[in-house]
């Protein structure tokens, strides 16, 4: 045990250190903005899920039916994402940190290693569960009026089906590690999990999910009901965990005790088989990691011309930065499979317009287009916002320890930075195009509305890669393994606060003009000389706000990687 913890200690030390910086007053701000943002995440959980339920008890006969089936639902839906997290986790963590070949020279056994590592692995997959979980049972012990002992058995349970999945997880990827190398595996794997995080994604949508809220939609209740059926087989897991917690909201203490006992008894002999198979199976699969895999696909290529031949127009630094960049995002397995799940996501966000029911409303048609329409230019700049928070955020970071090269380059820092602008800015600025367009025309709008979407979008769209790249040129940190890492950093947050202010600004400002124009327009009316004015300063300040947000950020992120 005391191996094991000397294995813990530079985790939790780092840990430590990471919420200490040389400035106390950074320190503080960046624990308070995290603090706000999860305080807000959790109040907004718990509002929704205490609202549903307040609604399934007002339902009479089948409300608490409905309850029960929300919580299968919500235990098979964290049971599957614990389950891929800790194989994706266990995989980085045994087989893929830098640090391990250090530790495996050190005079301590592979079964001690691979536990410390089993037991980051297990809490870095499973505290955002664990935390946001909370919520949704708390608003479940609230309207059931239970007592301590809900709370204390949903708490127990959690832990208990998190070191289900981990001890599940840890087997899977010791096995698989001996039949091939660490890296295939990975790869293998998440593109595996993005494929049917995608298909899941677009079966759900067109199923229209929506329907399930209305009973009356489905020629009986058996039918509605059976619409919503989870796995329940009694040697299940996930099935003593629902049936533990279910237990604990009706009082019955014997029924809870005994699959809380079934489930614990579960976690514990996994975890000893994992152990047992580690001290088997972890160093050969370890060897056999560092071996360097074969391409899973081979170069594009056309007789004697590539896709680099493409770039032959640029300059010829910028042409060497950018082919840079896109092999090193190519050769990221994390990376580039996140690809069609954003095209899939892209796919649902235009399909709801077109299933919008504009014609059932009571408000007249023409003015929903139009105001949908509106809204869209913020929602679209959202997205946009999420995209760029995590693959352009991360750009500077993931130049890694070899920083150092790029300095030694001769491309001045600026030169740099405005080169990874505009390698993110040709594609974002076309897919948020085709977005609010697209859109647009599913929505039958004005020509009016057309041409301000479009030249809003076309401003917003430097605005936020500009602040990506400045920002993560500031809080860069070269010694992150994984894109993710920054993302969710101090840095991260900050972009992500900044570019929701700037959109909810540039909305704000374009509001009333916007409006006194689309009215004006519909009703054949002129202008006022203050309305003109007004129009004009609003425009104006809106675009003096997107050039402020492309500059400004990159000239502190060229002044902050001058002094590393």
């Amino acid at each position: 045990m005391n191996t094991i913890l000397s294995l813990l200690r530079p985790r939790i030390l780092s840990a430590i250190n990471s919420l200490r910086t040389d400035n106390e007053k950074n320190s503080w701000v960046r624990i308070f903005m995290y603090s706000v943002v999860g305080i807000v995440f959790w109040i907004g959980i718990f509002i929704i899920f205490y609202r549903v339920l307040f609604y399934f008890q007002s339902v009479q006969d089948f409300g608490n039916i409905l309850a029960m089936k929300l919580i299968s639902m919500l235990i098979m839906t964290f049971f599957t994402l614990l389950l891929f997290s800790n194989i994706v986790n266990c995989l980085s963590h045994l087989y893929l940190s830098q640090d391990l070949p250090l530790l495996h020279s050190l005079p301590v056994s592979s079964k001690d290693i691979f536990f410390s590592r089993w037991i980051i692995s297990t809490f870095d997959s499973s505290w955002m569960i664990v935390a946001f979980s909370f919520p949704v049972f708390l608003s479940y012990g609230l309207i059931y009026k239970t007592g301590i002992i809900f709370y204390v058995i949903f708490l127990v349970a959690i832990i208990l089906m998190c070191l289900i999945s981990s001890a599940l997880s840890g087997i899977l990827v010791l096995l698989g590690a001996i039949i091939l190398p660490a890296g295939r595996i990975r790869t293998i794997l998440i593109i595996l999990g993005v494929i049917l995080v995608l298909f899941l994604i677009l079966f759900l949508r067109l199923i229209r999910p929506e329907q399930l809220v209305n009973p009356d939609s489905f020629a009986s209740v058996v039918l509605y009901l059976n619409s919503m059926q989870t796995p329940n087989s009694p040697l299940l897991p996930t099935t003593w965990i629902t049936d533990a917690i279910k237990a604990a909201l009706n009082g019955e203490i014997k029924s809870c005790l005994f699959n809380i006992a079934l489930t614990g008894t579960c976690a514990f002999m996994l975890i000893f088989i994992s152990n047992i198979t580690a001290q088997a199976a972890y160093f050969m699969g370890f060897s056999k990691s560092q071996t360097t895999p074969q391409r899973l696909f081979a170069p594009v290529k056309y007789k004697d011309y590539n896709w680099e031949s493409l770039l032959n127009f640029l300059t010829r630094e910028s042409k060497a930065f950018a082919v840079k960049e896109i092999r090193t995002f190519f050769r990221d397995s994390a990376q580039w499979p996140q690809l069609f799940l954003m095209a899939a996501l892209i796919a649902i966000y235009l399909y709801n317009f077109s299933v919008l029911p504009l014609d059932n409303s009571p408000i007249k048609t023409i003015y929903l287009q139009n105001l949908f329409s509106f809204l869209n230019i913020g929602l679209a700049a959202f997205v946009l916002t999420a995209i760029a928070a995590r693959f352009v955020f991360p750009a500077v970071s993931m130049e890694g320890e070899a920083f150092w090269i790029v300095q030694a380059a001769p491309v001045s820092t600026k030169n740099f930075l405005w080169i990874k602008f505009f390698l993110y800015y040709i594609p974002l600025v076309i897919l948020a195009e085709v977005l609010v367009v697209v859109s647009n025309l599913l929505l039958r709008v004005s020509p009016f509305m057309m041409a301000l979407s479009a030249i809003t979008i076309f401003c917003l769209v430097p605005a936020v890669v500009g602040m990506a790249i400045g920002l993560g040129a500031v809080y860069a940190d070269f010694k992150s393994e994984n894109p993710a890492q920054v993302v969710t950093s101090f840095g991260g947050l900050l972009f992500m606060i900044l570019c929701f202010c700037l959109i909810a600004l540039v909305i704000i400002l374009e509001a009333g003009p916007v409006y006194y124009i689309f009215i004006a327009n519909l009703r054949g009316q002129s202008f006022s000389l203050l309305q003109i004015i007004w129009s004009i300063i609003s425009f104006i300040f809106t675009l003096f706000l997107c050039l402020l947000a492309v500059f400004y950020p990159i000239y502190l992120g060229e002044k902050k990687l001058r002094i590393r």
